[in-house]
């Protein structure tokens, strides 16, 4: 059965070589599977991003462009062959907390679940983590048995954990809002180098451009304001 998309799309190519890269081996098959997936529907490609890198590395500026352009344009991110990347960490780990839906043409049925529990395996600090944990408890109960006086384990009461919670609603809430902002940063930028002097005419600026705000409505002067307070423009 096909399927039709539609909305906004941002393609992920990667290829793990330089003589890859210059090349373009594996990089015509992986934008061939995208079009492919893409295949019918009112669906729009806004950008592509190609990274030419070792499988050894942990940097992607190129997967961190695309992700800030999924972010920017409500964009879903499409990647050609996520089977050669199920393995790195780093590359998983990114994807599931980028904040950003993907697909992946080859694994059309992954989503942030399976992207998770990849990122669990492949990660393998997790498993150290896990050991010092178990070492420092079993050397708190050690203690306790000797008969030290020590601060009791566990939270101290419900007020203060939902007073906890809030707080560190607010903290996420607010790492979001400087993260948008700085994604908007270049698209503001550039707007004001076209000419827009104005508030309205920046927020015209970024409307005619098809980037929607963090709610996906349509930019006001208010928006902007707040944006270029989060800059400390």
């Amino acid at each position: 059965m096909t399927t039709t998309h539609t909305g906004k799309f941002v393609s992920y190519l990667r290829v793990s070589t330089a003589q890859q890269g210059r090349s373009g081996l594996g990089e015509e098959a992986q934008r061939k599977a995208v079009a492919d997936y893409l295949n019918g529907g009112q669906w729009k490609l806004v950008a592509e991003f190609r990274e030419v890198e070792s499988g050894k590395r942990d940097d992607r500026p190129q997967l961190a462009a695309a992700l800030a352009a999924c972010r920017l344009h409500g964009a879903r991110l499409v990647i050609a062959k996520l089977d050669r990347l199920s393995r790195n960490a780093a590359f998983l780990l990114n994807l599931r907390d980028a904040g950003v839906k993907f697909v992946a043409a080859d694994m059309p049925d992954a989503n942030e679940m399976t992207i998770g529990i990849m990122a669990v395996v492949a990660e393998a600090e997790r498993k150290m983590i896990s050991v010092r944990t178990k070492g420092a408890l079993a050397a708190y109960k050690a203690r306790c048995a000797a008969g030290a006086t020590l601060r009791p384990l566990g939270n101290p009461g419900n007020l203060s954990n939902r007073k906890l919670g809030t707080d560190r609603a607010n903290v996420e809430k607010t790492r979001k809002a400087n993260a948008r902002a700085v994604d908007l940063a270049s698209s503001i930028q550039e707007a004001k180098d076209s000419g827009a002097t104005s508030l309205r005419a920046i927020a015209d600026k970024l409307n005619a451009r098809g980037i929607p705000t963090s709610r996906g409505g349509s930019w006001s002067a208010v928006q902007v304001s707040r944006v270029l307070a989060r800059l400390g423009s």
